[in-house]
């Protein structure tokens, strides 16, 4: 039965169920900040700042959770449940203790933090308070990664997708009572929806351990807590540090990007801001289609079907593409109304409607980056994304949005070219390291196994 669950698989299955989990991240993912607007403006700029510093956070806990994913895919590919069982239950260890450090250093100096990033003096008490709480608490959300990793390697996507909605559900609704006091019940604000977003997520995660014990039919035995073995500690550092490393330079780079921006005016801002929230929904499916090509790719190369993942990855490649490339022009398409929702001013409506006209060119681009760089992963392949990536994002991305943005006084249309020029260069690069084969050799199992 374990045996034809894993081959079995199907990208669709897969995938539909790790778009519905991404696109409710997307909608609810600022519920504290929508809803809070209703309580305080001062109170969603506290809990804006405090989530920023949270969201580079949380990135840190993903090279855990990115190396077991692949792992534990390859293993199951290659019929090893035993090693697929002690690995899921190591990473579950390794991000515990790192994300309960990363905790207490949130909790004891989130006034310090806040000063770094000059906070005003009128919201520094209830950004604190946010923090502490949240940020104190920072090592759920860290284990509700590997434990959805882990779930979705195992085939079952739509278990993370219910817990997803659950949680969302929960966070909803434990706002409501804190922000607007239904029934008497006492107003809590920026503390409330702290505790609200914490306890939300700490059933989810109860909710994930349950069912990742369940489907794994008595695979994870968690005697091996504080046993490490070395090779497995090793092959999660492998993938996990250089995936990390890639994102953290990825958020870094924008955040230069940002600050260009914010040269070109509030309006400028404002524009970017929203056509970036409106793109989210685009590349929503390209993400998707990557995550479950990744475990796709990941049970065939354990299971030696070279071939098999090769094709695999040119296929999803060319769904993503003409998914993505049929989204923007649609998106384009409806990009005023889009815009009206947001905005009544003019300048930011047809600003923002010719960047989703770039966005057509740009999303196809995006597309190779999101598939192909999930593929060269699973097949063992990541450092060649890693320092391809690095060296676009601050060779062209960064580097063509000052001279075209700045420069040359193009604006964000420039900022928009030095966007497409990143994405299509690395992505032609990845597709030529797929098509070479270059991976082949680079599993993580067989490595181990021949050993």
């Amino acid at each position: 039965m374990k045996e034809n669950k894993t081959k079995n698989l199907t990208l669709f299955a897969l995938t539909w169920p790790i778009f519905i989990e991404i696109m409710l991240h997307m909608l609810m993912g600022n519920a504290d900040t929508l809803m809070l607007s209703q309580y305080s403006d001062k109170a969603v700029a506290a809990v804006g700042v405090s989530n920023q510093i949270l969201s580079v956070v949380i990135v840190m806990f993903g090279f855990v959770a990115q190396g077991a994913a692949i792992l534990v895919a390859q293993n199951l590919g290659a019929e090893q449940q035993k090693k697929a069982g002690e690995i899921s239950v190591l990473s579950i260890s390794l991000n515990l203790w790192f994300s309960l450090l990363l905790s207490i250093l949130l909790f004891s100096c989130a006034r310090w933090i806040l000063q770094l990033m000059d906070l005003p003096a009128n919201i520094m008490d209830e950004a604190i308070i946010y923090m502490q709480i949240v940020g104190g608490l920072i090592f759920v959300q860290a284990l509700i990664m590997t434990a959805g990793a882990i779930l979705r390697s195992y085939g079952h996507t739509k278990d993370t997708m219910a817990v997803t909605i659950g949680m969302n559900i929960l966070n909803v609704i434990g706002n409501y009572f804190v922000i607007f006091g239904p029934f008497g019940f006492p107003v809590f604000g920026v503390a409330g929806v702290a505790f609200s977003t914490a306890i939300s997520r700490f059933i989810g995660f109860l909710v994930l351990i349950f069912l990742l014990i369940k489907r794994s039919q008595g695979e994870l035995d968690f005697k091996n807590f504080f046993r490490y073995q070395k090779s497995h500690v090793k092959g999660l550092l492998q993938i996990g540090i250089p995936s990390a490393g890639e994102q953290l330079s990825y958020n870094a780079s924008q955040m230069v990007i940002t600050y260009f921006v914010a040269q070109l005016g509030t309006i400028a801002i404002t524009t970017k801001v929203y056509a970036q929230n409106i793109m989210m929904f685009i590349f929503l499916f390209a993400v998707a289609i990557g995550q479950g090509t990744q475990i796709l790719i990941g049970h065939m190369i354990g299971s030696g079907k070279i071939n098999d993942a090769y094709e695999r990855g040119i296929k999803s490649l060319q769904i993503s593409i003409f998914i993505s490339l049929f989204m923007a022009s649609i998106v384009y398409v409806c990009a005023k109304p889009l815009f009206g929702i947001f905005t009544d001013d003019s300048t930011i409506i047809e600003t923002g409607s010719f960047l989703l006209l770039l966005t057509v060119i740009l999303e196809p681009g995006r597309a190779f980056n999101l598939v192909v760089i999930n593929s060269l992963r699973a097949a063992g392949d990541v450092r060649f994304p890693v320092y391809i990536g690095i060296a676009s994002m601050w060779g062209i991305s960064v580097v063509f949005a000052w001279f075209f943005g700045i420069y040359l006084n193009l604006g964000l249309t420039g900022i928009w070219i030095a966007f497409i020029a990143d994405e299509w260069l690395r992505g032609i690069l990845m597709l030529r390291r797929w098509k070479g084969r270059q991976w082949v050799s680079m599993s993580f199992v067989r490595n181990k196994s021949s050993s």
